[in-house]
């Protein structure tokens, strides 16, 4: 396409691409803008060295030349990272030449589908949750870049620590963990018979009394007793991984409490996702961790948004295909509430006009994200932006916020638009 449109004149036009959703995954209520941030930081750093220009030997010398000195030069609008967003929101407008806009369609679905699909999951488990706790700790089960960067998604919308040192690094994101069972299955006697014993009082002895054990490697009832036996009252914690989650916990917080360890907590994981979550909710978990369900999306492993352009020279242009009809013209959108701050309609309208006059409160969702190839700064940071989400979860119809398939929590219009 590149090659072609150097050619023909078409890699100079002004066009303006846009980022949406044409529907939520699984019909969920509501969906987690993540990954703008990363996505600007992309476009700024988006450089071909010269071995992937030579291995590119099926363009022709004018288009490599023209890859070799590219630098993005136009502008970018769009949701701010942590903001909700329903069907046909605006994410991105991206505007510059057609040449420089349509060579980043890759680069910027691949991070907004993938952070935004763990960060919608993850927000749905932190409302599972109901204000305890949850440690990120699914590093092992998705690509290893995907492990940081999911990490960071999942922290965004709600959970405390993750377990992912390279995130916490990179991010300032806090760390947290537990024993796994190869330590406990490390420590042998003589013979070859298990010492849980011995790893207890060695983990015990090396990080203090406040660490959590891992009790559930053979006989979680024996497990929880050498535990209390070798840590005392004030252990901070037990972790279970694996049984019926709400009849053990039960089990250990009266066995935990029978010994005197009335403030040890107890840790659960075992592939948790918001739906067990929601089930363990009656019962005497302190701190999940969730690993498979969170960085896989929960059951939506991609946001589902593309990348469309939507307006050339000025000229409005759209899809008409069937079941992927768009509306073309650069837009924005603003969102309405009532008096209790309960969030009403999303309405888009043309980037080029007014905002549409209503007698609700509104908010302005598109905000400025780069100008002329440089982010624009004072940008939210991530702490700001996790901030940003809790609060506006609470914006949510109670609906909204239900696990259940359904329409979206906000219905979005389109107004101003002569085509559909």
């Amino acid at each position: 396409m590149l090659q072609a449109a150097l050619r023909d004149g078409t890699a100079n036009r002004q066009v303006a691409c846009e980022v949406f959703a044409r529907r939520l995954p699984n019909e969920r209520r509501y969906g987690v803008v993540a990954g703008t941030a990363r996505v600007l930081r992309a476009v700024e750093d988006f450089r071909f060295s010269e071995a992937q220009l030579e291995f590119l030997d099926f363009l022709d010398d004018d288009t490599k030349d023209y890859l070799r000195n590219y630098r993005f030069s136009g502008h970018i609008d769009g949701y701010r990272e942590g903001e909700l967003y329903f069907p046909n929101s605006p994410l991105l407008t991206v505007r510059g030449t057609f040449a420089e806009c349509i060579v980043l369609e890759t680069v910027i679905l691949s991070i907004m589908n993938s952070d935004s699909a763990v960060a919608s999951a993850a927000s749905r488990i932190v409302t599972a949750a109901d204000g305890r706790p949850i440690i990120e700790m699914g590093s092992r089960r998705t690509q290893e870049y995907a492990a940081v960067t999911s990490a960071r998604a999942a922290y965004l919308a709600g959970f405390q620590a993750t377990s992912n040192l390279e995130a916490g690094h990179r991010y300032g994101i806090p760390v947290s963990g537990t024993a796994a069972h190869a330590w406990t299955l490390g420590h042998v006697n003589d013979d070859g018979t298990p010492n849980e014993e011995h790893a207890f009082r060695s983990q015990i002895e090396t990080l203090g009394v406040d660490t959590t054990l891992l009790v559930d490697t053979y006989d979680i009832t024996k497990g929880v007793e050498t535990a209390v036996r070798v840590a005392g009252p004030k252990l901070g914690g037990v972790r279970i991984d694996s049984g019926d989650l709400g009849a053990v916990t039960r089990r250990v917080r009266k066995q935990l409490d029978e010994l005197g360890n009335h403030n040890t907590k107890i840790v659960v994981s075992s592939d948790l996702d918001e739906f067990a979550i929601a089930g363990l909710r009656g019962d005497p978990v302190d701190v999940y961790g969730v690993g498979t369900s969170v960085v896989t999306g929960s059951g939506a492993p991609t946001a589902g948004m593309v990348y469309k352009v939507v307006e050339v020279e000025g000229n409005p242009v759209a899809k008409r295909s069937r079941s992927k009809r768009s509306v073309g013209g650069a837009k924005r959108a603003q969102r309405t509430y009532r008096s209790t701050g309960v969030a009403v309609e999303e309405q888009v309208y043309p980037m080029s006009q007014e905002a549409p006059e209503q007698h609700l409160e509104a908010r302005e969702m598109t905000i400025p994200l780069m100008r002329d190839g440089q982010t624009v700064e004072g940008l939210p940071t991530l702490e700001e932006s996790r901030e940003y989400l809790a609060a506006a979860r609470k914006t949510l119809p109670w609906e909204g916020l239900a696990l259940t398939r359904d329409e979206p929590a906000v219905p979005t219009r389109m107004v101003g638009f002569t085509q559909g």
